[in-house]
Order: C-alpha cells, then sequence, then structure tokens
C-alpha cells in the first residue's frame, strides 16, 4: 500500500449522478470510490462511464429499485465473502480487499421515522444489523487484520455530529439506542473514527444535509452519517497525514439536483 486514498459517498442512485462523480473524481482523484445506495442491479450498472473515468475495476452489490452499494476501483479488486449480516438479504453490504487492505463497504438502514422497534419494523431491523455488527467485528477483532470499514452508516453518534443535540435526541440517526448500538460496533472492532481522531470534539462535522432546507449552507442543519473507520494496525496511516488526509466535500452538495450527502476521502499513508 502506497498513499492509498478511499472515498466514500451514498449517491442516492449511481445512474443518475455518475456524471457528477466523474466532476468530483477529477477533483478528489481517489483510488477507490465506496457508494451506497446505488438504486440498481449488477447488470444496470454503469461499468463504461466508470472505465472512462479511470476505475476499471468495479465490485457491485445490487438490489432492484434501492438500497444497493458498489465499490470502483484503479487498482484491482479481490471481492471475499459477504458475511450475511443483513438479516433481510438486502443489498447493503460487500466485503472485499484492494492494495492489501480489506475494505468493508456498509449501507446501514435507515431505520424509518419512529424509533421504536415495537411500531417500526424498519427501526428494529436497524438494531438488529447493528447487534449482527458488533457480534461479527467481535470475532474478526482476534484476526488483527488490516480494514477499513466505510459507508453511509446512518447514525450520527456524537453531540457534535448534529447541528443540535437536544433537539435531535428522539429523532431517528441520533436517539441513544442508535449511537450506542453503533458504539458497540465500533469498540467490538477497535475500530478508530478518523474523522473524530482528526478532528476531535466540540468541533462540528457534518456530511449529509436534508434537501428541505432550501439554503441548506445557511441552514447548516446537518448530521455526520458517512463515516471512515480503520483498525488498529492501520492508525499510524490513517492519521500521518493529518487533517489534510481527511476530507468532507461539501461542495457537492451544491450542484444541481446533487445527493444529500457529501462524498468524504482520507489519503492512507504508504
Amino acid at each position: 500500500m502506497s498513499g492509498l486514498t478511499l472515498a466514500t459517498w451514498n449517491i442516492n442512485s449511481v445512474r443518475l449522478r455518475a456524471p457528477q462523480i466523474a466532476k468530483w473524481a477529477e477533483a478528489a482523484d481517489p483510488d477507490v470510490i465506496c457508494l451506497q445506495e446505488i438504486k440498481c442491479q449488477e447488470d444496470q450498472f454503469p461499468y463504461k462511464a466508470f472505465e472512462a473515468m479511470g476505475y476499471p475495476h468495479a465490485h457491485v452489490t445490487g438490489q432492484k429499485g434501492m438500497h444497493g452499494v458498489a465499490t470502483v476501483s484503479r487498482l484491482p479488486i479481490e471481492p471475499l465473502d459477504d458475511q450475511g449480516l443483513c438479516a433481510k438479504s438486502e443489498a447493503r453490504h460487500q466485503r472485499l480487499k484492494i492494495d492489501g487492505v480489506e475494505i468493508q463497504n456498509y449501507y446501514i438502514p435507515a431505520g424509518g421515522d419512529e424509533p421504536d422497534p415495537e411500531a417500526n419494523p424498519r427501526f428494529a431491523h436497524k438494531l438488529d444489523f447493528l447487534d449482527r455488527l458488533a457480534a461479527y467485528f467481535g470475532e474478526r477483532a482476534k484476526d488483527d487484520a488490516d480494514i477499513v470499514a466505510v459507508g453511509d452508516f446512518n447514525i450520527a453518534p456524537y453531540e457534535n455530529d448534529v447541528w443540535s443535540h437536544k433537539q435531535l435526541l428522539k429523532v431517528v440517526s441520533h436517539t441513544p439506542v442508535e449511537t450506542e448500538g453503533l458504539e458497540r460496533v465500533r469498540s467490538a472492532g477497535d475500530f478508530i473514527d478518523v474523522a473524530r481522531a482528526l478532528i476531535p470534539e466540540p468541533e462540528k462535522v457534518f456530511t449529509w444535509w436534508s434537501y428541505r432546507n432550501r439554503d441548506w449552507r445557511k441552514s447548516n442543519r446537518g448530521r455526520r452519517l458517512d463515516h471512515i473507520w480503520t483498525t488498529p494496525s492501520l492508525r499510524e496511516a490513517a492519521l500521518a497525514g493529518g487533517r489534510d488526509a481527511f476530507r468532507v466535500w461539501d461542495e457537492t452538495r451544491d450542484w444541481e439536483k446533487p445527493s444529500d450527502h457529501a462524498p468524504v476521502t482520507l489519503t492512507l499513508a504508504g
């Protein structure tokens, strides 16, 4: 591994926004792009568009009309077995190896609007997914492997990962049961939350802004839903470049018909 730059982006329809990805990739110059909510099946993925961008390698886990994750790369991709972490067998996860690093790409369930697992099956599904992840990474921690876990985790874990901690405590994505669940996952794998390792609280960091806000930048009612975590073996590589190695590309949120998420990049030092 020599200076590998990774990106994660919930693109909210890869076919609709492939031109935006191309525009952004020209500026950001990542080696690997992990996408979530691609909203297409494998045979519908715009492979040729990514080849034209300089990403000839692609691993796509699709689903008709919703969900879906994909990883495109300049470097060869070695697909790894999916661990069956989603009880509903939805297209929300993929494992692969690039340049000696295991990359896990996640689209954790959003959980609906009501933070009550008894009344809301979608929220129950989200909590179950977190429980499965915690158990899985508890086992994987024994491997001491070089793992980068990225994606739209659909949870803003800390007080300054949301525009108003007090007002969002009962809103899905920032409820205590979710943030505690995500912390169990992080702790089970002994992961470094790279954003917060490099940008400590109380500085606010957001990666998502609702479409409902007309002037999203003025209101800045954001949440940090998109994450890059590394195992301890990659701590030095992840943190060596300091804040310059990590970036939320919020300017993409100003583009015409953008995703509500911004891409996030990290350069692992070689």
